[in-house]
């Protein structure tokens, strides 16, 4: 039934790599189910029979499927299946995505499906490691014309030692998540967290992971070899040489004069003449493929970058190779959050602000690792007004929920831990002006508005971006690379390799192509001015804007106190049915969480309520202390005293020689039931009961004088019968 099924088996850091096919999906263009350790992978590959009209571009999509099913868990949503793609989804297709498309044919215009679907998962064999591959052997063996394969791998680094696909016990101790893909030859992809990894261990790092993929290529080459098949051909969508060479004849030293400023607006409005006078020429020529003018439009615009780039060494703003665009920081631009930094670098305007939350705002995460919250959270909002463009707005698409995954991978290894800092924090970055870098440049407003906002963080972060344009010979030739790449030298250059860290170092990469790869020479040129570049941008802007964060919280943040109590008394501090953790965070005004293994997080903006709080929690779980002053409140009258319970669930009695400071005749002349009032403890006996006093905190608070004839003693009950007949208890 399966005549066409083949098996291949290796092995990739130890652990048993098999690669099936022929048996599943026989419709798509290519199937392969990829196996790494007990985690399997489908990977489909399908291309439409025929280009799409009216595109400009290569129409992939590729789509990492998260299926809950492979973890053995039933989906928590309403409808009980999967719905939208998690962040982690997203970001494992774009990391698939970006190391495949510049192999594919750039004049190629038939759509193309890439969907990895997982649907076993072992934690120790990382399921995008699995997929990457997977979709690498799809689209190799398929029909489908590509200049593949190429393999991918995670890299870690644990107790010094890099490791290559690093284990769930690993990856928890590993001051480096970093995945590099590559061809047999060069490095296509490089995405990278870590705890202020130096240059060197980072590039030591790339290289491992480079190595490691080399035999996978070959063994995937292997593959194709036996069982790849033909691949298609298609109509190519390149512009015929001769109207291609007329026309920029014709407009090739206007297009000079339009794109020689450094004022993104003044280019634009240059331009729109010479885009009309072409059409107006040439759209009778085009007739129903007017947007091919377009594209010659742009491919005259590339040559006239690329040869001031690499001839002349220019930059279309006038800046030397390696300067950057003039930079500005400023702080608390918002009046009412909690923190607030707006980074400027030429045209490029990014506003972060921060906001800090209770630990009961941390993100809770549905997915298939074992990551199920977190307590810093990057968002990334790039409106189409920041380009000069009107659209409406739909949400954030996948290149902003990877700009702020980027932007929070540089500042997540600064956050300060939750025992020292006790607080869910989210930073939004708004792009406001967009003329390339907002990555990066939401990487230094981020860290601006957290020092503003006064969170500790460990050291400041910046970002910066590292361009490249190569010659007739691609990356083996001559090559520059440029710092600070502005909105043309991405659109028509190709590499934008964004590096964030401290000055100690890197804590994020993130590497775009648009060629086949890079030599480790490239990597190295880039680490080495990203480098200079982000502590010049620290030391000459920001810590100019301001040196530290803040030691105090804005007056409109929450004030987050914590405290511990013994895991067995949770259920004390939480009553039946919630009613005593209700009526504190009623009377303290306060939020209180509880974690299963006893600390305890109170916030709320006024900090002596929750002190407050925090004394009332202590309170329950430890008992009260002789000595102590409570605010209580009065639940019943007797003849001899009233009980006041200090906190939910314990009470005492102020005897009625204790009620005041001057003698009291009735219990009722002195206190109503309800009443609030201050107490001491005087008195813990043998059987846990208390002996309050409201005239010992008079004097200790007020200072007041007890009157002569105040005799504590004449009415004292003999015994502790009086006691237990009326009711005394600790209620808790």
């Amino acid at each position: 039934m399966f005549e066409n099924y083949k098996v291949y088996e290796t092995t990739l850091a130890g652990r048993p790599l098999k690669l099936e096919t022929g048996k599943m999906a026989q419709l798509a263009n290519a199937a392969v189910l990829a196996s790494y350790g007990e985690t399997s992978v489908l990977c489909t590959v399908t291309a439409s029979q025929k280009p799409r009209e009216g595109v400009d571009f290569f129409p992939l999509s590729v789509d990492y499927e998260e299926k809950m099913y492979s973890v053995g868990r039933i989906p928590g949503s309403f409808q009980r299946r999967e719905g939208k793609a998690a962040d982690k989804a997203i970001l494992a297709s774009r990391c698939i995505d970006r190391p495949i498309r510049p192999l594919f044919p750039k004049d190629m215009r038939n759509d193309c499906t890439v969907v990895a679907t997982v649907m076993s998962v072992d934690p120790d064999c990382s399921p995008e490691v699995a997929a990457a591959i997977g979709v690498s052997t799809a689209i190799a063996i398929s029909d489908i014309p590509w200049d593949g394969p190429i393999s991918s791998v995670m890299v870690g680094l644990v107790d010094g030692e890099i490791v290559i696909n690093p284990t769930l016990e690993q990856r928890a101790k590993s001051e480096l998540q970093l995945t590099v893909s590559s061809t047999e030859d060069l490095i296509a992809m490089i995405e990278a967290g870590a705890n202020q990894i130096s240059d060197e261990v980072m590039f030591d790092a790339i290289m491992k992971g480079h190595e490691a993929n080399v035999e996978i290529v070959k063994f995937i080459k292997g593959i194709v070899a036996e069982i790849g098949k033909p691949k298609f051909e298609f109509e190519s969508n390149d512009p015929d040489p001769e109207i291609l060479s007329e026309i920029e004849n014709e407009v090739y030293a206007d297009v000079q004069k339009a794109l020689d400023t450094d004022d993104k607006r003044v280019r634009d409005a240059a331009l729109l003449p010479i885009y009309n006078a072409v059409h107006e020429k040439y759209d009778a020529q085009f007739e129903g493929k007017e947007a091919k003018l377009d594209e010659i439009m742009y491919l005259i615009q590339k040559h006239v970058v690329r040869n001031w780039l690499k001839n002349d060494k220019k930059r279309v703003d006038g800046r030397g190779i390696d300067e950057i665009r003039p930079l500005n920081a400023q702080i608390d631009l918002l009046p009412r959050v909690h923190g607030s930094g707006l980074f400027t670098r030429g045209q490029t305007q990014v506003l972060s602000v921060a906001t800090l939350g209770s630990v009961s705002d941390a993100q809770r995460l549905d997915g298939l690792d074992e990551e199920t919250e977190k307590r810093y959270i990057h968002h990334y909002n790039f409106p189409s007004y920041s380009v000069g463009e009107t659209k409406p707005s739909r949400g954030p698409g996948r290149r902003e929920i990877g700009h702020g995954a980027l932007a929070e991978r540089a500042l997540l290894p600064v956050i300060p831990p939750v025992e020292e800092f006790p607080y869910t924090i989210r930073v939004v970055s708004e792009v406001l002006s967009s003329n390339g870098s907002t990555s990066q440049g939401s990487v230094c407003g981020s860290t601006l508005a957290l020092m503003a906002a006064g969170v500790p963080i460990k050291a400041p972060v910046a970002g910066i971006s590292c361009g490249l344009i190569t010659g007739d010979e691609g990356v083996y030739g001559d090559f520059m690379t440029m710092v600070d790449i502005q909105g043309l030298e991405d659109f028509y250059g190709d590499m934008d390799f964004k590096v964030a860290g401290t000055k100690d170092g890197i804590t994020a990469i993130q590497m775009d192509l648009k060629v086949h790869g890079l030599t480790p020479a490239i990597v190295k040129e880039a680490l080495s001015k990203t480098h200079k570049a982000r502590n010049y941008i620290l030391d000459e802007v920001m810590l100019k804007c301001i040196p530290e964060p803040r030691k105090e919280l804005s007056k409109y943040a929450p004030k987050m106190l914590t405290t511990t109590i013994d895991p067995q008394k949770i259920g004390d501090v939480i009553g039946k049915q919630g009613k005593i953790i209700q009526s504190i965070q009623d009377q303290c005004e306060c939020t209180i969480n509880i974690e299963d293994d006893g600390h305890v997080y109170v916030s709320g903006l006024d900090v002596e309520k929750a002190e407050q709080a925090i004394s009332i929690i202590n309170t329950i779980a430890n008992g009260p202390e002789i000595g102590a002053i409570y605010n209580g409140k009065v639940t019943r009258l007797m003849s001899f005293g009233a009980f006041v319970e200090i906190v939910p669930g314990v009470e005492g009695l102020v005897h009625i020689s204790r009620l005041d400071v001057k003698r009291v005749e009735k219990v009722e002349d002195c206190v109503s039931v309800g009443d609030r009032v201050m107490v001491k403890v005087e008195e813990i006996d043998d059987q846990g009961r208390l002996n309050l006093s409201r005239r010992a905190a008079l004097v200790e608070i007020k200072g007041l004088t007890v009157d002569e004839d105040a005799n504590e003693d004449d009415r004292r009950p003999n015994g502790r019968g009086d006691r237990q007949r009326h009711g005394f208890r600790n209620r808790r």
